[in-house]
């Protein structure tokens, strides 16, 4: 199995490759160059299958040729170690990927990710080093995945004053090889300062630099595995599936799930007023803009990272698979009050995007797949203070202010975030 990046035909790697280098050598993202079909016997055993089970029909075809099947199978026993349910809320069905250790979707990724990393550099005996910008859930979710890896320095980039407290000391408090950085500026800033870092060949080659964001294709690979396990789930019926969306990651996914051959219906792109999506199907055209401050602070994307991804698995067409719904912050505490009031299930502002999505645009008989990317403990103070229902996430805090604060503050500045990582990591 090959990956090509997007601008260059001639860049073509490995599957370790492209996880060692995280991004093409010209700053654009890797795709696959054929995307492997299914066979309907592996679809079909798709139904009733465990979450490794899943797994290993998922990736198998991606990494057959550089990783035996008893490796694998040991990477997927550690990565995929808590369930991702299917549940029944209302009128509508909720696939909860919330229960891994930070409560956010991103820990299924983020654990793949660093086995996969792992795996390779024992092999090859190598040490690297992982750049990441976070708007609040990848960072604590990579930061924990990676987390006393001894082949793996990691250093997360964040925005100060835009992470809510469970996140921020999700960030802050990890382990002695995991570093952050709360950058005085927006997501967009974080992530403009990553693909500099990349842009510098010499420091890129000192650190083994490489990316745990979805821009790299060993992220976006493992998130798969929940699509075909919402199929499975739903025992083979096919249903549209809402998306909460920013950086585009997890809707590329799903589109990549379908293209390999799993029974998805058609998506709904739910954006909060960062609508880069919603514009971008309008009229295929897209410009970044000023980033507005949200409710739902992990999709504060206005330039993602994945657009290219998603114009590639879309084609021509995209409104024929994928329908745009920009919400408002009015509308997403409205409907995490009404359909706590409704049915007693709390959302968090992220879900409660998807799930006012879904009812915005009347759907096509098939029924309704909300995705719940987070728990609402991530967004305790938040749902106070805008909706007045407590939220207890005392303990979670607790738990993890067991651990020392690790974590610098830096400017909106390349020249900082190049003194840091060459003082820290280059010993």
């Amino acid at each position: 199995m090959k990956f090509v990046n997007l601008t260059d035909p001639a860049d073509v790697v490995s599957f370790e490759e492209s996880l060692a280098r995280g991004i093409g050598r010209d700053g654009n993202l890797y795709v696959p160059e054929t995307i492997p079909q299914l066979p309907d016997s592996e679809v079909s055993r798709l139904v009733g299958a465990d979450r490794q089970e899943t797994a290993k029909i998922m990736l198998t075809p991606w990494v057959a040729d550089e990783i035996p099947p008893d490796d694998l199978a040991g990477i997927i026993r550690s990565a995929s170690n808590f369930d991702t349910p299917l549940v029944d809320v209302g009128d509508k069905k909720v696939l909860e990927l919330f229960h891994g250790p930070t409560m956010a979707f991103k820990d299924v990724a983020a654990r793949y990710l660093s086995a996969f990393l792992s795996y390779f550099n024992q092999k090859a005996g190598r040490r690297s080093t992982v750049l990441v910008a976070t708007s609040g859930d990848t960072g604590g979710a990579i930061a924990h995945g990676f987390a006393n890896i001894a082949s793996i320095d990691l250093v997360v980039l964040y925005p100060k004053g835009r992470v809510s407290l469970l996140q921020q000391e999700q960030l802050r408090r990890v382990a002695k090889n995991v570093r952050s950085l709360e950058v005085d500026g927006d997501f967009n800033d974080c992530q403009q300062l990553v693909k500099q870092a990349f842009a510098d060949h010499k420091l890129t080659a000192k650190l083994n630099l490489t990316s745990a964001n979805s821009i790299n294709i060993g992220r976006l690979l493992p998130q798969t595995t929940y699509y075909a396990s919402l199929y499975g789930q739903l025992a083979g019926q096919t249903a549209r599936v809402v998306v909460p969306t920013g950086n585009l990651g997890n809707l590329s996914a799903g589109l990549l799930a379908r293209a390999m051959g799993v029974p998805i219906g058609k998506f709904v792109a739910a954006n909060n007023m960062n609508d880069a999506v919603v514009r971008y199907l309008k009229d295929g055209n897209y410009e970044a803009q000023v980033t507005v401050r949200t409710m739902s602070n992990a999709m504060d994307v206005n330039a993602p990272n994945n657009l290219p991804r998603f114009i590639r698995l879309t084609g021509d067409n995209p409104g024929s698979l994928v329908t745009g719904v920009r919400v408002t912050d009015e509308e997403t505490i409205n409907t995490i009050k009404q359909v706590y009031g409704n049915t007693g299930y709390l959302l968090d502002p992220h879900t409660a995007v998807g799930w006012h999505a879904s009812d915005t645009l009347p759907g096509d008989g098939a029924g309704d797949v909300i995705i719940a990317t987070a728990s609402p403990l991530k967004f305790a103070e938040e749902i106070l203070e805008k909706i007045g229902i407590k939220v207890d996430n005392t303990q979670q805090l607790e738990e993890l202010r067991q651990n020392p604060e690790r974590y610098q503050e830096i400017d909106n500045s390349y020249d900082q975030l190049k003194a840091f990582l060459e003082k820290d990591l280059l010993y």
